[in-house]
């Protein structure tokens, strides 16, 4: 990693941490943006970090030179207004947290001021970097590609209802928290050619749906289906099948095979030294960010329109 990048992170809440614990062990030089007086001063005694007060609108007034890159890490209702700040005034390359905005106009605002820009806007898909994946990825290549797969993104909604979260990311709780489960399975299997969706039910958090199946085909000519239970008991996981072996996340950090001609399921050895000692997934994330490397691996905000589409029709049970 070079220590010749200049890199602006914007946030000082929770993965603000996370994202500053990484820039700070890969050598950069950067420098921290925060809004409220209580938040920096916590983000600067947990850390050891100094963080510039204020928020990024008054940052940007007195700021004589932006830095080359900016991660945005603030709370999921400001993702996209941050991240439009930021590539209005000038900078070209933008790690933004997933989903990358809260609504499907707001993503197309943000795709339409990067092309106006020419800059270059990443989602944060963490899951996508696991050591679990990459171990995965060298599986499926050496069996020829992905037959199927299956995934579920049931949510503990007894603790969700008593979080402290605004109604806006209650009600778009697929998108801000569910698609990373969707991401991960629909990269490693390929995203939908056809889908057909189903969803129902209500909790008293998420109204507008609780329950959710569906099937389809994949881009990558693999059958898949996934299930989702809000009001049931469950966990995160995703199965994929190959000619050759069953690959289970469950959890996501962790990598289980099935042989064929088995009924025996092992938990593989993985190097995952960088997820133990950093929040999983970001290191390699940042250091791809960064260096500008394993461009297939993210999430381009082009992409994550295109995808906002799928999770739509996954929440509204949409049939095709």
């Amino acid at each position: 990693m070079s220590n010749n990048i200049d890199v602006l992170l914007v946030g000082t809440g929770y993965m603000g941490k996370e994202y500053n614990k990484v820039l700070k062990s890969q050598g950069v030089s950067y420098c921290v943006v925060g809004r409220s007086e209580e938040n920096c001063e916590k983000f600067e005694k947990e850390t050891e970090t100094k963080a510039i007060r204020g928020g990024i609108e008054e940052y940007l007034k007195i700021a004589s030179v932006l830095p080359e890159y900016a991660i945005v890490a603030v709370s999921g209702i400001n993702l996209a207004s941050v991240t439009l700040l930021l590539l209005n005034a000038g900078v070209k390359n933008i790690l933004v947290e997933k989903p990358g905005a809260t609504y499907l106009n707001e993503i197309k605002m943000v795709c339409d001021a990067a092309e106006k820009m020419k800059a270059k806007v990443y989602v944060g898909y963490n899951r996508r970097f696991y050591a679990s994946t990459e171990k995965a990825l060298e599986i499926i290549k050496m069996d020829k590609g992905v037959t199927s797969f299956h995934f579920e993104f049931t949510e503990w909604g007894h603790r969700i209802r008593t979080l402290n979260k605004p109604k806006e990311i209650l009600d778009t709780w697929l998108y801000a928290n569910s698609s990373h489960v969707c991401d991960l399975a629909f990269f490693l299997g390929g995203f939908p050619r056809e889908m057909s969706c189903y969803s129902g039910g209500e909790v008293d958090w998420h109204e507008s749906g609780s329950i959710y199946t569906g099937a389809g085909v994949s881009e990558k000519g693999a059958l898949f289906s996934y299930c989702a239970n809000w009001a049931a008991p469950g966990r995160w996981s995703v199965e994929v099948m190959t000619s050759q072996h069953r690959l289970y996340f469950k959890p996501l950090e962790k990598l289980s095979i099935q042989d064929l001609g088995s009924v025996k399921v092992d938990e593989l050895e993985i190097d995952d030294r960088l997820d133990r000692l950093y929040k999983p997934g970001l290191y390699k994330e940042v250091e791809c960010f960064l260096n500008q490397t394993n461009t297939d691996q993210k999430v381009t905000i082009q992409d994550q329109y295109e995808h906002f589409k799928l999770y739509q029709k996954i929440e509204c049970g949409s049939f095709e």
